[in-house]
């Protein structure tokens, strides 16, 4: 576990991706700087799509820990971090001890919550409140259902329970939106059908959990209602008399579910099918058979009481997902605490029956080719020290095979695991970081923040052409971006100076000084030259969508044929 703790917590240290994250953080930045944790604002207008709690989480770690990688993505691992342990927990309440490990080890080793715990969104996040909320909701269904449904005979510790997951579910509508309460409800619902137990639907418990759920949204509601509906004079999404709070409980949700909103999208229902192919990596064709085995029970009649929570919230919140016509792969996250608990409890139940044989053979094969995977992208990218990489991938790829022998499913598990962790560990520490160095905007950001001390005080080369005496910047600069050109959150995040954008008609009076630091793309320099403007660069980045990788860019030798460039550049009459 401490091995897939400092994998995971490898993406600390790494440069926030575009284009989403990227945003996130500077909203957070924002409210960091103004000290306004009421309204969210991308460029200094108002911004509507999100709900606040983990700009807020964000933000706070801002202030303690300073502006950077590090503190925006902290937070995340933390909640991430939670997720974990609450797996532990409701698989110990529900299974038992063994279950329970193995569920934890599946959650910390899954593809993409390591990938979304470098490329920070909501989702690390809900992993922790989601399945934290329905751990406490759990107990509580458990200890009221012994103690009779009465609320004046509910003890305490199951008033404590009722109240933790109230708090969590709130602070997860805080975070996606009331879509996470099918989740979080659904799993529930499903089992008391499932088990027939029928008193749990007229348990007062749930009524004071929805109301304790809709107490801990409320700072929500008053920030969208300041921000938003107390304005109906403002501008969003192109048309005026916008509520906030319509927007949060309908255009977000079911806005996006019937594909009606002002945010859109076009489904395929069979989407997160092949997306949990290898986002649940190094244990999806298990999850597969685990999901498919669970379902045969219940059709069988075989149903125990909690053993339906995690399939029922599972595939209840999977066949929503699908149905949706707004689909992306970091939706299926917060399904990951139940897809390690499903998976986990049919694993252990194999075990018990000696029904081992094909599924040791499978994750061996998976054993095979993950490293193999990650010794083709290491040649194929041929970043700084690679063939040191691909012989430290060799050694450690033939190791589990040689630790764990035999064809038992507990040496199968253990070979899954550590393959899988090296994987990551190179993915973290070796391939992103050369990926990187290809996001323009923050690798311009960082080396703008360091102009004006390290540059022009101190006289040091630039790294590119060096300006003559009369076009010397003044410290602190105000880096100027056109409005027409390519919006680039990352540049705003990591750039110290003032940044501001303006529309290509305002240039002129910009540069009447007989200087300005634009941020723009290189094709726009020679466009700034056919309207008269001179200008001076100092420093090209190669950039390229990252987020959004292809075989073009990761190839070494077709790689500079698909960069585009942009630049740091002083403009001027």
């Amino acid at each position: 576990m401490v091995a897939a703790v400092l994998v995971n917590a490898g993406g600390l240290f790494i440069a926030i991706l575009e284009p989403d994250g990227a945003l996130y953080a500077t909203i957070a930045k924002t409210i960091a700087q103004t000290g306004d944790f009421l309204n969210l604002r991308v460029d200094g207008k108002d911004w509507l799509d999100k709900p606040h709690f983990p700009f807020w989480m964000a933000a706070l770690s801002f202030r303690l820990f300073g502006i950077n990688s590090f503190a925006y993505k902290l937070p995340a691992l933390l909640f991430w971090g939670l997720g974990a342990w609450y797996t532990y927990r409701f698989a110990l309440a529900v299974y038992g001890r063994p279950v329970a490990r193995l569920a934890a080890l599946i959650y910390v080793s899954a593809a993409h919550l390591v990938i979304s715990n470098n490329d920070v969104r909501a989702e690390p996040y809900l992993t922790g409140l989601i399945i934290g909320s329905v751990y406490h909701f759990y107990k509580t269904s458990r200890l009221s259902g012994r103690e009779g449904v009465s609320p004046s005979t509910i003890g305490l510790a199951s008033r404590l329970h009722l109240v933790a997951g109230s708090l969590l579910a709130g602070c997860a509508v805080m975070t996606k939106g009331p879509f996470v309460l099918i989740t979080i409800s659904g799993g529930f619902i499903t089992d008391w059908i499932l088990t027939k137990d029928w008193r749990q639907f007229r348990n007062p418990c749930w009524w004071i959990a929805l109301a304790l759920t809709t107490l801990f949204i409320t700072p929500e509601l008053y920030c969208l209602y300041i921000q938003f509906d107390l304005h109906p004079e403002k501008l969003v999404f192109g048309r005026t008399g916008v509520s906030g709070i319509r927007f949060f409980f309908w255009d977000s949700q079911f806005g996006r579910f019937f594909n009606t909103g002002p945010i859109r999208g076009s489904g395929d229902p069979f989407f997160y099918l092949h997306t949990l192919l290898w986002a649940f990596l190094p244990w999806s064709l298990l999850c597969y058979a685990a999901i498919i085995q669970k379902c045969r029970n219940w059709k069988k009649g075989r149903a125990v009481p909690g053993n339906g929570i995690s399939a029922g919230a599972a595939i209840l919140s999977l066949l929503v997902f699908s149905l949706s016509r707004f689909q992306l792969p970091h939706y299926l996250n917060i399904l990951f605490p139940f897809f390690s608990v499903i998976t986990a409890a049919w694993l252990y139940g194999l075990y018990q029956r000696n029904g081992q044989k094909i599924v040791a053979g499978v994750q061996n094969g998976l054993a095979l080719l993950l490293p193999l995977l990650a010794i083709f992208l290491c040649w194929l990218f041929h970043s700084g020290s690679w063939p040191f990489t691909l012989g430290v991938l060799l050694v450690f790829s033939a190791t589990p095979f040689l630790l764990f022998r035999g064809g038992e499913l507990p040496s199968a598990i253990a070979r899954s695991y550590w393959v899988a962790l090296l994987t990551y560990g190179f993915i973290n520490f070796w391939l992103y970081p050369g990926i990187l160095r290809y996001q323009a905007g923050t690798e311009a950001g960082r080396y703008v923040s360091g102009l004006p001390e390290e540059a022009y005080r101190n006289n040091r080369d630039y790294g590119g052409a060096q300006p003559s005496g009369e076009h010397r910047l003044m410290s602190p600069p105000t880096v100027y971006m056109l409005q027409e050109g390519p919006v680039n959150y990352s540049f705003e995040f990591y750039c110290r100076a003032p940044i501001q954008r303006i529309p290509g008609d305002s240039l002129s009076s910009v540069v009447r000084s007989g200087k300005a630091l634009f941020f723009l793309p290189s094709a726009s320099l020679a466009i700034l030259s056919q309207k008269g403007y001179k200008w001076q660069e100092l420093k090209g980045f190669p950039n390229f969508h990252i987020s959004q990788l292809t075989g073009s860019f990761l190839d070494y030798r077709t790689r500079p044929a698909v960069l585009e460039w942009y630049s740091v550049a002083l403009v001027f009459k």
